[in-house]
């Protein structure tokens, strides 16, 4: 995939049926470093693109810290940006977010990608290759997050209107 857009539709769909059990901006983080080995690895033009953090062990280790640095970070721009109630973020969502982000851009990059070798050291097959056509999983991708990101509107403005509507008890 071409880095992390992609893996964001997911994302939205995960975040308009959880609401507020979920981080957006922590699944976000986590997509983002996930691929920064694949990006170090293209820019130096050695190595395995899909290598450890691809990998179920490798990507487990990757949520544990951007569980921890995404927490602090998705924190301080909630502050920065002025949106103090959705503060603090539990560490039951924020290690939720990553774990799903973690283990997501696995199933997707190993359906996509012929090097994505996800038991590695148990295994260096990739079960996961070719599940679905390239064109269906950025379908999949495009969609849940259309499709999340009208849900995760629509029960924002519900959720508005009835706290419009409801009367102040006496």
């Amino acid at each position: 995939m071409p880095f992390t857009p992609f893996h964001m539709g997911p994302g939205l769909f995960v975040k308009a049926l959880l609401q507020g059990s979920f981080s957006l901006m922590v699944f976000g983080w986590t997509q983002i470093v996930m691929d920064l080995q694949p990006l170090l690895v293209m820019l130096h033009g050695n190595g395995h693109v899909h290598g450890f953090t691809h990998t179920l062990i490798g990507a487990t280790l990757v949520g544990v810290v951007s569980a921890f640095t995404g927490k602090y970070a998705s924190e301080y721009g909630l502050r920065l940006i002025g949106q103090t109630i959705f503060l603090p973020i539990s560490w039951t969502v924020t290690i939720t977010s990553a774990l799903t982000g973690v283990y997501s851009h696995v199933l997707l990059d190993g359906i996509m990608h012929d090097d994505v070798e996800p038991f590695a050291p148990f295994s260096l097959n990739n079960p996961l290759l070719g599940l679905i056509s390239i064109h269906s999983l950025h379908q999949v991708c495009l969609y849940t997050g259309l499709f999340g990101s009208a849900i995760y509107i629509a029960i924002s403005l519900w959720q508005n209107k009835t706290k419009r509507g409801a009367k102040p008890k006496s």
